[in-house]
C-alpha cells in the first residue's frame, strides 16, 4: 500500500516525499482511513511502530480541509496530551514536518521552561496544541487556554501518564472539552486502568494492536550478565572497550543512579550525559542533541525521561538495572533494531533483580542468553540472612551466610553457563558488603 492509496491530500503527500517516507506502517494503514472517517480509535502500539504519524497525518488533513475559521483568534481544534517534555517536542517536530505545506498553527506547552512564549502562542491563536498535563492545567487556571472548541483529542502514551500520576489532571482537562468530539487513544500496555479509561472516553472505537507487548524483535540480539551490584560499573567500562559500541542508551532505575553512573563513566574518560526529570528542559535537550550528533557516547536515562527519545539508528541498549515491570524491558530494547536495522540489548542482573528477570522471561516466553565468561561474575548465589547469627560476625559474605561461586548463576545456584538464567530461592535483601 502507498500513502496515495490512503487518500491523503497533496500537501501531506508532498511533505512525506520530502521526509523520504515510501510506504505506511501497519498502524498507519489501519488508523488513517478510520480517523479520516471520524471514528474514535484505541491503538495499542509500542515505540517505533509509526503511531505518531498515524494520528498526525489525518489530523492535519481534517483540520486543513475545513473552511477557515471566522476572523479573529484561531481556536484550538486539536489537543494532543503526552506525558513528557521530550515526547511533546518530538510530536511537534513531526507535526511541523508533515504539515509544512499547510497553514496550520501549532504550539507546545510543557513545564520546565518559562511560560511567557507559551502564553503568547495561546494569545495569538493556534489550531493544534501539544501539551503535558501539568503545565496545561496551570495555563488553564490562569485563563490562557480555552479548550471549548476542541474537535479532536489525542491521548498519547496514556499508560505512562497514569504511571506518572496524571490521571486527575487528565480528567480535569477532559472535563473542559466538548462532549461531542473525536478521541484517539494510544497506549503501549493495557492494564485494567487503561481499559476502564478507554471505556469511559471512547465511543465505538476502532481497536488496533500492533506488535504485542510480550514480543521482542527477532533482529535484536539479547544477552545477560550476572554481576554483583558493586561490579556493574567496572563491567560496563570493560564492555565499552569494544569500540563497535559507538553509542548506547543506558537505563537506570532512579535519577540519582543515573547521575552516579555518569560521574563514574566520566572518571573513566567515557563521555556520558544523563537525562531525567530533575534536569532542566535545556539540559535534557542539550544531552539528547549531543547524543544524536555523536558528541556524547552514552545517554543514561530513566524510563520516564526516555519516552520521546526517537533515534532511528540506535545500535545498543544497555539495562544497567533491570526494570521491575516486565513490559518495560520490551519497550526499552525496542528502541534499538528499528527501521529494519539490527540491534543489541545488553542487560546486567544483580542478585536482587533475579525476580524481575523471571518476570521478563515469563512475559516474553524466551530465555535471555547468559554470558558467563566475563571479568566480574556474580559471587553471591544465595540470599544473606537479614540478621547475623548470634556469636558470628555479620555484614560481609562468608561461607556461613552465603553461597559463593566464581561463575555466574542459574536457577539451581550453579555456575551461569551461556543459555541458563537465574537463581532460585527466597529473594531477601542481602548485605551491602556482599560481592567483594
Amino acid at each position: 500500500m502507498t500513502f496515495e492509496q490512503l487518500q491523503l491530500i497533496s500537501p501531506i503527500l508532498k511533505a512525506l516525499a520530502k521526509e523520504n517516507y515510501k510506504q505506511p506502517t501497519p498502524i498507519q494503514e489501519q488508523a488513517i482511513p478510520s480517523v479520516l472517517a471520524g471514528r474514535d480509535l484505541f491503538g495499542c502500539a509500542q515505540t517505533g511502530t509509526g503511531k505518531t504519524a498515524a494520528f498526525l497525518l489525518p489530523i492535519i488533513q481534517l483540520l486543513s480541509t475545513q473552511r477557515d475559521p471566522a476572523k479573529g483568534k484561531r481556536p484550538i481544534r486539536s489537543l494532543i496530551l503526552t506525558p513528557t517534555r521530550e515526547l511533546a517536542i518530538q510530536i511537534s517536530d513531526n507535526l511541523k514536518s508533515y504539515g509544512r505545506f499547510t497553514n496550520l498553527r501549532s504550539a507546545v506547552i510543557v513545564g520546565g521552561v518559562s511560560q511567557k512564549a507559551q502564553e503568547q502562542a495561546l494569545e495569538e491563536g493556534l489550531d493544534i496544541l501539544i501539551a503535558t498535563p501539568g503545565r496545561l492545567i496551570d495555563l488553564m487556571n490562569q485563563g490562557f487556554a480555552d479548550l471549548s472548541r476542541v474537535q479532536i483529542l489525542v491521548l498519547d502514551e496514556a499508560d505512562r501518564m497514569l504511571d506518572m500520576g496524571f490521571i486527575h489532571d487528565m480528567r480535569r482537562i477532559i472535563a473542559k472539552l466538548p462532549v461531542k468530539r473525536q478521541t484517539l487513544f494510544f497506549s503501549a500496555t493495557m492494564p485494567p486502568e487503561i481499559t476502564s479509561l478507554v471505556d469511559s472516553l471512547l465511543t465505538n472505537p476502532l481497536k488496533i494492536e500492533i506488535t504485542p507487548v510480550s514480543s521482542t524483535a527477532e533482529r535484536i540480539k539479547q544477552s545477560l550478565y550476572f554481576v554483583d551490584k558493586p561490579n556493574k560499573l567496572p563491567l560496563l567500562i570493560d564492555l565499552l572497550q569494544d569500540q563497535s559500541i559507538t553509542s548506547a542508551l543506558v537505563f537506570t532505575r532512579t535519577k540519582h543512579g543515573a547521575d552516579r553512573l555518569v560521574s563514574g563513566l566520566m572518571k573513566a574518560k567515557i563521555t556520558a550525559q544523563a537525562i531525567h526529570g530533575n534536569k532542566s528542559q535545556n539540559a535534557r535537550q542539550t544531552a539528547l542533541k549531543n547524543f544524536k550528533s555523536g558528541a556524547t557516547r552514552l545517554l543514561v536515562a530513566t524510563d520516564i525521561a526516555a519516552r520521546g527519545i526517537d533515534i532511528d539508528e540506535l545500535s545498543h541498549v544497555i539495562n544497567y538495572n533491570l526494570p521491575n515491570i516486565p513490559e518495560t524491558y520490551v519497550h526499552r530494547i525496542g528502541r534499538t533494531g528499528r527501521a529494519g536495522l539490527s540491534g543489541v540489548a545488553i542487560s546486567f542482573c544483580e542478585y536482587e533483580e533475579i525476580p524481575y528477570l523471571k518476570d521478563i522471561e515469563k512475559l516474553t516466553k524466551q530465555k535471555i542468553p547468559v554470558i558467563g565468561d566475563h571479568s566480574y561474575p556474580m559471587v553471591i548465589t544465595e540470599p544473606v540472612p537479614a540478621k547475623p547469627e548470634k556469636g558470628r560476625a555479620g555484614g560481609a559474605a562468608s561461607k556461613n551466610n552465603a553461597r559463593v561461586h566464581s561463575g555466574g548463576a542459574d536457577r539451581s545456584g550453579s555456575a551461569g553457563k551461556e543459555g541458563s538464567t537465574a537463581v532460585s530461592g527466597n529473594h531477601r535483601r542481602r548485605s551491602k558488603k556482599a560481592g567483594k
